[in-house]
């Protein structure tokens, strides 16, 4: 699929039949077949940064989860943590991954699913940049929903206009728009250790509620 942007190291993207990522088997496709350039394979830097600043630990959800390596640390760290995504294949994979911690995985959609305790925090994690961009507004009334006034959204933003997608890159003007009637931005600062897909314009970002 043209939209899709590989890593370098990658192989060739294999000829998928799914092609709209609006739908759950679009990313099952492509975790059945291991293509995830957007994986980090890991727990990145900002985040272990926020959290060890962090006076306590902060009740967190994760939506589109994908392999859910954060949701691991986080629940280690004593952080709640519930990580979600609605690709059966990805949750299958997360939960195969994380193996004792299982149990904080769940196949769900985000725009209707109910978390089973009060969030301080959602991370944000290649999340907005898989969505088509006429849900982008839906992404924004649900994270207010589901913050209460001082909760934050916390995370990594993909700030850069792309034709196609996903990923679907947004200007920091237009992320702006969506955001603030809701959040006030307390920090942004572009990052030096992402992914290749993400490279030059992958900034940590810290959303409170207003």
């Amino acid at each position: 699929m043209t939209g899709d942007l590989p890593a370098p190291s990658t192989p060739a993207m294999p000829q998928f039949a799914h092609r709209d990522p609006s739908q759950a088997a679009f990313w099952d496709e492509r975790f059945a077949h291991a293509f995830m350039p957007w994986d980090a394979a890991g727990v990145p830097r900002a985040l272990r940064e926020f959290v060890a600043a962090d006076s306590a630990p902060r009740a967190t959800l994760i939506p589109g989860c994908g392999a859910a390596y954060e949701a691991a640390w986080l629940d280690a760290q004593g952080w709640p943590v519930r990580a979600i995504d609605f690709s059966p294949v990805a949750v299958e994979s997360a939960k195969a991954q994380l193996g004792p911690r299982a149990g904080l995985v769940e196949q769900a959609d985000f725009f209707t699913y109910t978390p089973a305790f009060a969030l301080d925090m959602i991370y944000e994690r290649a999340f907005l940049c898989a969505l088509p961009r006429n849900l982008w507004q839906d992404y924004a009334g649900r994270m207010a929903q589901l913050l209460p006034s001082g909760g934050c959204l916390a995370g990594y933003f993909f700030l850069k206009e792309t034709p196609k997608g996903p990923p679907f890159g947004i200007a920091r003007e237009a992320l702006d728009a969506l955001l603030t009637p809701g959040f006030v931005c307390e920090d942004d600062r572009l990052v030096d250790d992402s992914v290749p897909v993400f490279a030059g314009a992958e900034h940590w970002m810290v959303w409170r509620r207003r």
